[in-house]
């Protein structure tokens, strides 16, 4: 049986976490398959508020195999404080597996991340500086350490040792910073975080490809999202890996035509956090009002998040990169206090027009969004339970939505908890 997808459209935030909780009532498998504990997934289950880092979202069902896949970059004490935390609120985390194949995020790493934003100055990228982007640089290069070195203390140390050297070298001679101690790196790597997560450590692969084999289901539930993408996102200012729908196959060890399905998320709106382009940002009191009534700050940072209109130029680009066959919509009921919405379907650069974004990175930063207007509902909708309640206008905004980026949306969020989304009919 085929696995599905789930992917964020814009950049990120956009709700995966709690539309992953939905559909694993019916999935077998979870996959987490790329980014590191700089992504915060936020769901709430009977009022209870649950911000997961590195476990997927799947893990709050005792039916489910959380799986943590060879593509994402794992800190060990990050993953062990949340374990800890689920397990301290009755959540099971036996189950959950972790890929050797995955590589390890070390103090050095961090401190890399520490000293390199700190030294780009306003010219910072806005890194969470959790340490993601040299520990992806690190397995670029082929010198990184991985969970399975853990299990084997010889080559953990010989490994340690080798990068060590390099790393002191740029702390000190670039950065005047002191020198990471590998005797200290070992013992605790291998004294503190070794034993815990050694039982966590299997064949992730195996997993995932026996469950398909034997026609169970599994979801693959990506970080971030298609415009934070190392390849296709608005370079520099994304992350370090690929949360489009292929790099699940690579962060999983699928194929592509192991995976059938593929659900985009979106805000009915649009936010981002840190710098970089946004067309349709807003900087008046819409924006302030799209921030507090959708309580827009990082689940992982608390950094308040910039907020925008709906962007189809952007949606239309996340369905081709994607291959999407649906979307579900999120937030819709932060829009019930507006009058009138916009919807930006083109933009416009020295009178040429675009439906798609432009290729090259200067023009995108100097766009011009063109807007349509669409009558809001000034209506509560966080009590609706099916698409027929939603006021006629909140129906024809999520037509319109449909119709601008080319692929139906299947589900609608009208609040925050596990139960608030509304279906529409294939």
């Amino acid at each position: 049986m085929p696995a599905t997808v789930v992917v964020g459209t814009q950049w990120g935030d956009e709700g995966k976490g709690k539309l992953t909780d939905l559909l694993a009532g019916e999935m077998d498998v979870v996959v987490r398959y790329q980014g590191g504990h700089n992504a915060g997934h936020t769901i709430v289950v009977d009022g209870e508020r649950f911000a997961l880092q590195l476990c997927p979202s799947g893990i709050l069902y005792p039916h489910i195999t959380p799986v943590i896949g060879n593509g994402v970059v794992v800190e060990p004490q990050a993953l062990l404080a949340e374990v800890d935390g689920l397990t301290a609120r009755g959540v099971d985390t036996s189950r959950l597996v972790v890929s050797g194949n995955a590589h390890l995020i070390m103090p050095y790493h961090l401190e890399l991340d520490r000293v390199t934003e700190r030294y780009l100055g306003k010219n910072s990228l806005g890194t969470t500086k959790r340490g993601i982007g040299p520990a992806y640089a690190d397995k670029a290069a082929r010198v990184g350490l991985r969970v399975q070195d853990l299990l084997d203390p010889k080559i953990f140390r010989a490994k340690l040792d080798v990068a060590l050297k390099e790393k002191n070298a740029v702390l000190a001679k670039v950065y005047n910073r002191l020198p990471l101690s590998a005797p200290e790196i070992a013992e605790r790597y291998l004294g503190e975080y070794a034993p815990r997560i050694a039982p966590m450590v299997g064949d992730t692969v195996g997993i995932v490809h026996d469950a398909l084999d034997a026609g169970r289901n599994v979801l693959l539930e990506g970080a971030q999202a298609t415009f934070l993408d190392l390849d296709h996102g608005t370079y520099p200012f994304v992350t370090s890996s690929n949360p489009v729908a292929s790099g699940a196959c690579t962060g999983t060890g699928l194929g592509p035509r192991d995976i059938d399905r593929v659900i985009g998320i979106a805000k009915a709106y649009v936010t981002r956090v840190g710098a970089g382009p946004f067309p349709t940002e807003l900087h008046d009191g819409q924006g302030e009002l799209l921030v507090d009534r959708g309580q827009e700050y990082g689940t992982v940072t608390g950094r308040r998040r910039r907020t925008g209109w709906f962007d189809a130029v952007m949606a239309r680009q996340a369905v081709r990169l994607n291959s999407l066959t649906e979307v579900a919509l999120t937030k819709l009921d932060v829009l019930d206090a507006f009058d009138t919405l916009r919807v930006c379907v083109a933009y416009d650069s020295g009178g040429e027009r675009f439906r798609l974004p432009p290729y090259h990175q200067s023009t995108l930063h100097q766009v011009t969004p063109l807007y349509e207007e669409l009558p809001g509902w000034r209506t509560d909708l966080t009590g609706v339970t099916s698409a027929e309640d939603l006021p006629a206008e909140a129906r024809d905004y999520v037509a319109f939505l449909s119709d601008q980026i080319g692929v139906p949306v299947r589900l609608v969020g009208v609040g925050p908890g596990r139960e608030q989304f509304v279906s529409f009919a294939a």
